[in-house]
């Protein structure tokens, strides 16, 4: 009963099958071949945008190009102080971006604030004589979801996007499990991204029926050119190159992409709702993606974890329950019996709480 993440879940049938079709006979190298075009068609569809985009192999090279894209060297970057840019990618974002800082916002329920965003910004005043020692502001940083599992509203991002414009900068959206936020959401991507002033999207896709897909996508398509060479230097242009252009367009065709995200955040509802009744399980953060935040009494989680119930211990900043705080992760894949037979091993304590629901 694997609840550590979704990257265990492995490939959707749909694409397994797509990935053996585009092994048939040959094609041209370095994506110059038709599933990749088509998987660049199928994006600019989809957000219903001319889009700059990029097909890659992890969401670390997908968050660091898009940076290098908005951020100079002597850039700043702004990302809530949990962020996967910020907390989970060994500075690869740095050596994307060739140096640009990292700037940890702290944060409310794992959203970075309109407060927030404005206090760090009047660290770095762009009319002051001292300016070129410092900085300078670039870049925000989302992830939607959070790392809290948290889904912004369309609301929360036009006014932070706003905010950012204003200041002068660009605004990147870590989507890793964007799919899983456009579900509870219930809009299109395009009413989530471009349409409240994102500029760039790293959208994940492994995490969601993909075996090793990713795309960085940008929002002026003036920009393909320049990002091109950036994905070759960063030795991310595969040159069988049409197995990704295959996973990304059987992804998002019919919206198999938004099926497989719906059925992991249907299992992570029923994973919460069925912890909330065990008493002593507490349910931390609201229900909005597939991610499930719970504090277990010590003898419950002895208990799963002698199971072989697979589940993270989440110590993370903006952690307010003393390292207690555990993560459990649900997929398209997730079972409805391991489900079951978690909160069944998870029974018999003694005080009941709530869960939250977004």
């Amino acid at each position: 009963m694997n609840f550590v993440s979704d990257n265990a879940a492995g490939v959707a049938p749909e694409i397994m099958d797509a990935i053996a079709a585009a092994n048939g006979g040959t094609a041209p190298s370095y994506g110059r071949d038709d599933r990749t075009e088509g998987a660049h068609c199928r994006l600019a569809e989809v957000f219903e945008h001319e889009v700059a985009a990029a097909l890659v192999t992890t969401g670390s090279a997908a968050n660091g190009l898009a940076l290098a894209m908005l951020a100079p060297p002597y850039g700043a970057v702004l990302a809530q102080e949990a962020a996967h840019v910020q907390m989970d990618e060994c500075g690869a974002p740095e050596f994307f971006t060739g140096g640009a800082k990292l700037v940890p916002l702290a944060t409310d329920g794992g959203k970075v604030t309109e407060a927030a965003l404005r206090r760090a910004l009047a660290n770095y005043p762009s009319d002051a004589p001292e300016t070129v020692h410092r900085v300078r502001p670039s870049c925000l940083s989302l992830s939607q979801p959070t790392e809290y599992g948290a889904v912004y509203s369309l609301a929360e991002l036009e006014s932070l996007c706003g905010l950012a414009h204003e200041a002068g900068l660009s605004v990147h959206l870590d989507g890793a499990r964007f799919a899983n936020a456009l579900v509870t959401l219930g809009c299109s991507p395009a009413e989530a991204s471009w349409n409240l002033g994102v500029d760039a999207l790293s959208l994940g896709l492994t995490k969601n029926g993909c075996m090793a897909a990713e795309a960085v996508v940008l929002f002026d398509a003036r920009r393909t050119r320049e990002l091109a060479w950036r994905v070759k230097r960063a030795g991310q242009l595969l040159s069988k190159g049409r197995f990704l252009g295959a996973q990304v367009e059987a992804a998002l065709q019919d919206g198999l992409w938004l099926s497989l995200a719906s059925r992991a955040n249907a299992s992570a509802v029923r994973l919460a709702t069925g912890l909330a009744d065990v008493p002593g399980v507490e349910i931390v953060a609201p229900v909005e993606s597939n991610a499930v935040f719970a504090v277990f009494p010590e003898r419950i989680e002895r208990r799963l974890r002698e199971a072989g119930v697979g589940f993270l211990s989440w110590k993370y900043p903006g952690d307010r329950w003393d390292g207690r705080l555990r993560r459990l992760m649900t997929s398209f894949r997730t079972r409805e019996e391991d489900i079951e037979r978690l909160l069944a091993l998870a029974g018999g304590a003694a005080t009941t709480n709530r869960v939250v629901q977004g």
